[in-house]
C-alpha cells in the first residue's frame, strides 16, 4: 500500500467510526504515541523545565484528564518551548499528538483523530522509516495500521 493510500484509508475509516470507537481508538493511541519516548529523545534545549514538567503530567494523567486540563498542560508547555524552529521531530510528533487528542476533546472534529493516527503512523516511522511506495512493508507499520484499522472499527 502506497502512503496515500494508507492515508485515505484511515480517514474512511475515521469517517466511518461510531464515537465510542473514535474516543477509545483516540485515548489509546495518544497514550501509545506519548509513552513511546519520542519526547525523551529531545534535547535539553527544547523545553524549559516548567515544559517538561508539563509534559511529564499530561503523560501521566493521559488516561483520565479532561479538555481542560489537557490545554493547560499544553499552554505551559508552549510558553516554556525554547527551540527556534529547530525542535527535535520526535518531541514535535509527540506534542502534535497530545495537541490533537486535546483538541478532539474541545471540538469533537473527527480530522483531529485522523491526524492523531497520522502522528501514530509518524512515530512508527521514527523507528523503522517506512517506504512511501511500500508503506506496510516493514512488519512494525502493518502492525500500526492493523490497530488503527481494528480500534476504528471495533
Amino acid at each position: 500500500m502506497r502512503y496515500d493510500e494508507c492515508e485515505a484509508a484511515i480517514r474512511q475509516l475515521v469517517d466511518a467510526a461510531d464515537e465510542d470507537a473514535l474516543h477509545a481508538f483516540g485515548q489509546a493511541t495518544v497514550t501509545r504515541v506519548l509513552a513511546s519516548g519520542l519526547a525523551d529523545e529531545a534535547d535539553e534545549d527544547d523545553l524549559d523545565e516548567d515544559a517538561r514538567a508539563a509534559l511529564t503530567a499530561a503523560r501521566e494523567s493521559i488516561a483520565t484528564a479532561d479538555a481542560t486540563e489537557l490545554r493547560g498542560h499544553l499552554d505551559r508547555i508552549d510558553e516554556g518551548i525554547l527551540a527556534d524552529g529547530d525542535m527535535d521531530p520526535g518531541l514535535v510528533v509527540a506534542l502534535s499528538a497530545l495537541e490533537h487528542w486535546t483538541s478532539y476533546l474541545e471540538e469533537h472534529r473527527r480530522g483531529e483523530l485522523y491526524e492523531l493516527a497520522i502522528r501514530s503512523l509518524e512515530e512508527v516511522d521514527h523507528r523503522v522509516s517506512a517506504a512511501l511506495d511500500d508503506f506496510l512493508a516493514e512488519p512494525e507499520m502493518a502492525a500500526e495500521y492493523a490497530r488503527i484499522t481494528q480500534a476504528l472499527t471495533a
